[in-house]
């Protein structure tokens, strides 16, 4: 808690924003990783929350009802949206067509609202230039005290281990292992009584509140929020958060996406500005990087890197085990 008084602005503000991406990945970790649900479009919920938090605040002026509102809204989108996907048996990969369809509906329509007379009370959408100037969250009911870059670190450190701890609390419950039961064998889970259906609904409709969160504070972190947040980018880059840190875990997409999106920020940092060092170009464009690194986990890595982990780390515990058992044999058997 002492890195805003030890290191420099950009540093606070970057390990900010992967916090709020922690978020993020974490909420399709509940919805992908234990439910079961291949949802592309995470970033419309993202997106939602952002854009309403935006909106509901220039025309409140203080942010607690619109930080409910961001939370709240994206939650009863994904309700409706689920509502229809799991009560009308849509299968795996049609659900995934749907949410990846519903963000590039989202994107096109909000990249369509440049002109002037597309506002919502006082709040101008902005079109593909976005809404800029976004007022910060305030502490609540005290429009005169907002949160300070030093304080959004806070609190964004203080949401992802909320939510990261809630989360844990939420799948140890018979909820929880029901959900994982679905997602193993969702015929028996039906024949054993429960309704997947319902559960799937419970667990969309969480994972896009914790979206709608996430994205409400990234509109504090960089007060602006534009159509690209809905973008075919940001749906794949979350998705790649959760493959390479690890399916059915916690923890993995969390390391999965601070390790990408530190290693995005390197490669831009890195970018060259001219020259004949073709290599350099390459190790430079970070959608290559990452791409290559997407494929490399599914290759080889197929269940990410947190579980790869703990899989070698119990093979080595038990390999020394094996080892020090075989060492202490020969001298039990002179002793008998």
């Amino acid at each position: 808690m002492l890195i805003p008084r030890l290191f420099e602005l950009d540093v606070v503000l970057e390990l900010t924003v992967y916090m709020i991406m922690a978020i993020l990945a974490l909420s399709l970790a509940l919805i992908w990783g234990y439910g079961g649900i291949l949802c592309f479009g995470q970033s419309a919920f993202f997106g939602l929350g952002a854009y309403t938090y935006a909106i509901a605040v220039f025309n409140i002026g203080e942010s607690t009802i619109p930080l409910l509102l961001a939370i709240v809204l994206p939650a009863a989108f994904a309700a409706l949206l689920g509502y229809f996907m799991f009560y009308g048996r849509i299968s795996d990969v049609y659900l995934g067509v749907i949410t990846l369809t519903v963000t590039l509906i989202l994107f096109n329509s909000v990249n369509s609202t440049a002109g002037p007379e597309f506002r919502i009370g006082s709040a101008r959408l902005g079109g593909f230039n976005g809404i800029p100037g976004i007022p910060p969250l305030n502490f609540p009911g005290n429009k005169a005290s907002p949160i300070d870059l030093e304080g959004m670190f806070y609190l964004a450190t203080i949401s992802l281990l909320a939510t990261y701890f809630g989360l844990r609390l939420l799948l140890a419950s018979r909820f929880g292992r029901i959900i994982v039961g679905i997602r193993e064998n969702e015929r028996r889970a039906e024949l054993l009584g429960y309704d997947p259906r319902a559960y799937k609904l419970a667990t969309f409709t969480i994972g896009g509140a914790l979206a709608g969160f996430a994205g409400c504070l990234f509109a504090n972190w960089g007060n602006f929020v534009s159509p690209t947040i809905f973008g075919l980018a940001q749906s794949a880059q979350i998705i790649i958060w959760v493959i390479v840190g690890g399916r059915g875990t916690l923890i993995g997409p969390i390391v999965g996406c601070i390790g990408i999106q530190w290693l995005t920020t390197a490669l831009g940092a890195n970018q060259p500005s001219g020259g004949p060092d073709w290599w350099a170009k390459i190790f430079a464009n970070a959608p290559l990087i990452l791409g290559i690194i997407l494929i490399a986990f599914v290759l080889l890595v197929p269940k990410g890197l947190v579980p790869t982990l703990g899989d070698l780390g119990q093979w080595l515990l038990s390999s020394r085990g094996k080892r020090a058992k075989t060492r202490l044999e020969p001298k039990r058997a002179e002793e008998g």
